[in-house]
């Protein structure tokens, strides 16, 4: 679209505007009475255009939606440009021209509406192709299995455009809530599996940031809502059980309230006292984690006191606790101590007048403000205030988080678990001697503190102390705590420090630290086996190892250099003959001749090159199976015993022996087993271990030896041995062991425990 026709389009006055937009007007003009709202005016008519033709699932016209969001937007007392943006959220998406391209672009709304409201536009405007998600994608044969790994790599590549334009700027983040928070109450147009698939996010992601910022208002009713579709049934006797007892519980809260307000009165403090529902999603929550029936929840309504300064907040804790006996243990100051979400209040709870439990909550309306609107109650672009630098504090730590995990590299999956995994825990708060807060998840240790304060300290850490004590690096820290890393410069971290760190940072910081400590020493043994396996056969290899031929073969192995040639020999992804072959496929290797040898019991026969009249037995350290690549290691008095190449064995007989080194291939016997070791860790369960015999029973697959452990982090540890045909069978299995419910990782072992 030409900068005419869609300047034509913004001042198009024939446009009627409709009654929710004229609503939408007055109630901006309400809170922002100096603002210019003739963006919004504008920004209608564009979504106006770009959505014109175009309906719902439901058969609404479209652009009831973009208004919808926008009213929203207005409820949270947003700015015109959030609002704007707002309006225009799905128009770059969604209009298309004659020919199927896109009507209006972004340059055409960042020529007529300016950069700022264009970013914003830019950041909750999904990806529109999976092309930029195919490079995501493992390779698979299985297309339904391929589609769905689409659809879930599409929608965290979505998710992570989001997130990395909100590091930039948070309104998007609002905006994108807002988009939610209205398609789900018009969810019931779309079919079963799309209303599953969109409450799930919602539930896992969007509700937590929701309440992560603060905001209240929308968090609640993505919760609900996403109940109402995830779990239909229990929603709804939910409901049905509440509003009956509704009437009793709401004459117990009024009387309450009546006795309050004439005490408050009495002492002089002005005050709002009314009652606030718990909403049934948390009620819901609250049985689960409890392990109650609904009959024993006393707090489905609370009274909520709103004055207007702080000390009158105190002041009206004093007569709470002079009319009704306090709950000892059950009061919180969060206005001394305030939430990461910036949330405030005072929460107690007391016997009420009727003998049962009653919780009360005391805030000024400034707070009510933020509890309500979080995040959007502090915006800094809103005219006439200032961020709290508490607030700022927050924002840049978060920037700083999604800007690191953005430059590590990870796929889009990993980074959206990270954001989770981050973001949606519980925090915990401590300081360094000079004072500086740390904000960690909670459960962290002084390793996640030290990599916070920079990696460099995390990387030389050998001890800490908290609140002058020395304590051990797996210690917990607790809010408040006094951390002092204390560091040496040829310090190094230790791998088990994997074992506790709970930080995804802390985590993606001490393995990147590896992978490069690894990735310099496999090349340096890669390049000696190449060396050496050229030596063996009589190559010069200087000759041989240059860097052209090294270049070609990386080419052939789809490897970015020559470098990652050595370090694909060190870690055993490939062996040094096989790059000598591709080096000097004309020169003739070591004769062999192929024979027989002695079979053990059970075992299928065996090829071996240049020898005759053998035991062989597999290595336990790694387990060979027919189907792997694999090696024979010539011992003496014992005949040969089998490796797999990719064996860390194998890797140091090359350095030290690699004469004893014997090429072998499979001669498979119909019917033979042969044991192996597999490892699985889940999300420990009723009925787990169950699930998992019953895979391999299905499968007539025998199991020789299992032994289970549960951990305190709520895991289950299943070293199990049992007999496949081939490791083809094998992988057969383990797939299906990953489809179980709850079930996180399995991999195959050495002997039963020990990693191969």
């Amino acid at each position: 679209m030409t900068q005419s026709e869609m300047e034509h389009i913004i001042h198009d006055s024939s446009v009627e505007l409709p009654e929710e937009l004229l609503v939408l007007l007055d109630r901006v003009r309400e809170y922002l009475p100096q603002a210019d709202t003739s963006n919004i005016v504008r920004a209608y008519r564009v979504a106006e255009f770009g959505h014109r033709g175009q309906t719902r699932r439901s058969g609404e016209p479209y652009i009831t939606h973009p208004l919808a969001v926008a009213g929203i937007l207005a409820e949270l007392e947003m700015d015109v440009a959030t609002i704007s943006a707002g309006l225009m959220h799905d128009v770059v998406e969604d209009s298309t021209d004659e020919n199927g391209g896109t009507l209006i672009t972004l340059d055409n709304i960042r020529e007529a509406f300016g950069e700022e409201i264009a970013l914003l536009v830019d950041g909750v405007t999904k990806l529109t192709s999976y092309l930029d998600v195919e490079r995501e994608l493992e390779e698979t044969s299985d297309q339904e299995k391929r589609k769905r790994k689409r659809e879930i790599v599409h929608t965290a590549a979505n998710l992570r455009k989001i997130f990395i334009a909100m590091s930039r700027d948070l309104r998007v983040m609002i905006i994108k809530l807002a988009d939610r928070l209205h398609n789900m109450r018009t969810l019931d147009a779309l079919p079963r599996e799309r209303q599953i698939k969109i409450s799930s996010e919602t539930l896992q992601i969007l509700a937590p940031m929701a309440h992560r910022l603060g905001i209240w208002q929308i968090k609640w009713q993505l919760e609900d809502l996403a109940f109402k579709y995830l779990e239909p049934e229990k929603y709804a006797e939910l409901a049905a059980r509440v509003q009956r007892t509704r009437k009793e519980r709401e004459e117990d809260i009024n009387e309450a309230i009546c006795i309050l307000k004439e005490r408050l009165e009495k002492e002089k403090i002005r005050a709002e006292v009314h009652g606030r529902a718990k909403h049934l999603y948390s009620i819901y929550q609250k049985m689960l984690k409890e392990e109650i029936d609904l009959d024993q929840i006393y707090d489905l309504l609370a009274i909520r006191v709103i004055v207007d300064t702080v000390p009158d907040c105190y002041h009206a804790l004093g007569v709470v606790h002079d009319l009704w006996l306090p709950i000892p243990g059950r009061f919180d100051d969060y206005i001394a101590k305030p939430k990461p979400n910036m949330y405030q209040s005072l929460h107690t709870k007391v016997i009420g007048p009727r003998q049962q439990p009653l919780e009360v909550q005391i805030r000024t309306w400034e707070m009510h403000r933020t509890a309500d609107f979080g995040i959007a109650a502090h915006w800094q672009y809103k005219e006439g205030t200032t961020p709290q630098d508490r607030f700022e504090q927050r924002m840049r730590m978060l920037r700083q988080q999604l800007f690191e995990w953005q430059a590590d590299g990870k796929d889009s999956a990993e980074f959206l678990r990270s954001v989770v995994e981050s973001l949606f825990n519980d925090q915990v708060f401590a300081f360094t001697p000079k004072g500086d807060v740390i904000d960690l998840v909670a459960g962290s240790t002084p390793v996640d503190f030290a990599y916070r304060v920079h990696t460099d300290v995390g990387n030389t850490c050998v001890g800490a102390k908290v609140n002058g004590r020395i304590v051990p690096l797996n210690y917990r820290l607790k809010n408040g705590d006094i951390v002092e890393i204390i560091t040496r410069p040829n310090a190094r971290p230790s791998r088990d420090w994997l074992n506790f760190v709970k930080t995804p940072h802390a985590r993606s910081k001490i393995k990147q630290y590896f992978r490069r400590q690894a990735h310099a020493e496999n090349v340096v043994r890669g390049k000696e086996l190449l060396e050496r396996e050229a030596e063996r056969l009589g190559a010069e290899p200087k000759v041989v190892l240059h860097a052209e031929a090294l270049e070609e073969v990386a080419k052939q192995l789809n490897l970015p250099n020559a470098e990652e040639v050595y370090a694909a020999v060190g870690d055993g992804r490939y062996s040094a003959q096989a790059v000598l072959n591709r080096l000097l496929p004309r020169m003739p290797l070591q004769p062999s001749l192929f024979a027989t040898g002695k079979v053990m019991e059970s075992e299928a026969r065996l090829s071996v090159d240049g020898i005759d009249n053998v035991m062989i037995r597999r290595a336990k350290c790694c387990t060979p199976l027919p189907g792997d690549d694999i090696i024979g290691y010539t011992s003496r008095g014992r005949g040969i015993t089998l490796h797999r190449r990719s064996c860390i064995n194998v890797q140091n007989y090359l350095l030290k022996e690699p004469e004893r080194l014997v090429a072998v291939r499979w001669e498979e016997k119909q019917g033979a087993c042969y044991a192996v070791s597999l490892h699985i860790e889940a999300a420990d369960r009723t009925g787990l271990l169950s699930d998992i015999s019953t895979v391999f029973g299905e499968s007539r697959t025998n199991i020789t030896a299992i032994r289970t452990m549960s951990r305190a982090d709520g895991t289950a540890h299943i070293n199990i041995t049992v007999e496949v045909r081939s490791v083809s069978h094998l992988h057969s299995l383990m797939d299906r062991v990953r489809r179980i419910s709850d079930v996180l990782d399995i991999r195959r072992t050495g002997s039963l425990g020990e990693a191969a």
